[in-house]
């Protein structure tokens, strides 16, 4: 061997790599211990991306094409060698390969329940999972705070390193975007596309990668937030409490009585002929104003005749077909007027009448 073949053993002239896997992210380049010389070729293929690292310092990055190295293309790695008079002998230094190419199909998911906090139902625990679309967009953040100086990181490893870096990711944007669980828990599609404008500053801030597509496939909630959700769409469907009462008299009425919607209807009936009775003077409720009181039934136990007009709200869900639950809670919200004595509630009849009139 001469000395010509010799040297040339000793120094890199061509620098390529050729990917014919699919799960490659980075790739170091074995320089065997040599050393790279003024004029070498440096390759680098579409979806590629070549980084100089000299002793642990990110130095030049080039992108696709056919690269001769000399001074004038490696700026940074001249300053940090100090070269005074430019690149003129041979030198060592790491060349890292990274893939910019779309990685699809990532899978993403809960490995225990998040915390979040919910406007409808305060702190509840979320599992979640799905895909997630990725590239990478800055190659020395991304071999600084993922990749590491590993020879050859792959997929797999990208996911055992980021599923929780994800996850976090996904926390924290939910906490950002503040998305109700009933969206994230009915609504999937829209939710990953929400989520992406707040997921990707995240990512490619701290690892040099970019979210293309996050797809949420699936978020579960504890079976008692899932009940209150199905209740809470229930009650969507049905509307508010005053349609839906009149939607069941309607129904009673229509079925010819019987069952508490039955009732309903005869009770509003009953109201609306007590009243056209008293409007024509055939009865008068009030005795001090010179009407005589309708005489009591054989046996029946003598009553004020304030009372007859006061009802529970447990006596008025029995006469409408509803819960009790339902009555109060359209107490509090203001569509029947009721008096609060102490803690429970009184109806007056013609209360109950302006909430059937509604």
């Amino acid at each position: 061997m001469g000395l010509m073949d010799y040297l040339k053993g000793q120094f890199l002239e061509i620098i390529q790599w050729t990917d014919d896997s699919r799960d490659t992210l980075s790739w170091r380049f074995p320089d065997e211990d040599k050393e790279i010389k003024r004029g070498a070729q440096l390759i680098v293929r579409e979806s590629q991306v070549a980084q100089f690292v000299y002793l642990g310092e990110y130095g030049d990055t080039f992108g696709p094409g056919k690269h001769t190295l000399s001074t004038e293309n490696i700026p940074i790695l001249s300053t940090l060698k100090g070269w005074k008079y430019g690149f003129e002998s041979p030198f060592k230094a790491d060349v890292y390969y990274v893939t910019t190419r779309l990685f699809t199909g990532n899978k993403w998911g809960t490995s225990n329940p998040i915390m979040m906090r919910d406007q409808d139902f305060g702190i509840v625990r979320v599992r979640a999972f799905g895909t997630f679309d990725f590239k990478i967009s800055e190659p020395r953040l991304f071999l600084k705070e993922v990749a590491g100086t590993d020879n050859h990181f792959r997929l797999d490893e990208f996911a055992d390193t980021m599923r929780s870096r994800i996850i976090s990711v996904f926390t924290d944007a939910l906490a950002t975007a503040k998305v109700p669980v009933l969206d994230l828990a009915t609504r999937y599609s829209e939710m990953g596309e929400a989520l992406l404008p707040v997921i990707n500053p995240i990512t490619q801030g701290k690892y040099g990668i970019e979210i293309t597509s996050f797809i949420l496939e699936n978020a579960s909630v504890p079976p008692e937030v899932e009940a209150a959700i199905d209740k809470r769409s229930s009650m969507g469907a049905i509307g508010n409490l005053n349609d839906y009462v009149k939607f069941q008299m309607a129904e009673g009425m229509a079925k010819g009585g019987g069952g508490p919607a039955g009732s309903a209807a005869e009770i509003a009936m009953g109201f609306g002929m007590a009243n056209q009775m008293m409007s024509q003077g055939a009865f008068n409720m009030n005795p001090a104003a010179g009407g005589a009181a309708p005489p009591p039934l054989p046996g029946a136990a003598p009553a004020a005749a304030p009372s007859v007009e006061i009802l529970t709200p447990a006596q008025v869900a029995q006469a409408l077909g509803v819960t009790e639950a339902d009555v109060i809670s359209s107490i509090e919200g203001g569509d029947i007027k009721a008096k609060k004595i102490g803690t429970q509630y009184r109806i007056t009849k013609a209360a109950l009448d302006e909430f059937l009139a509604q």
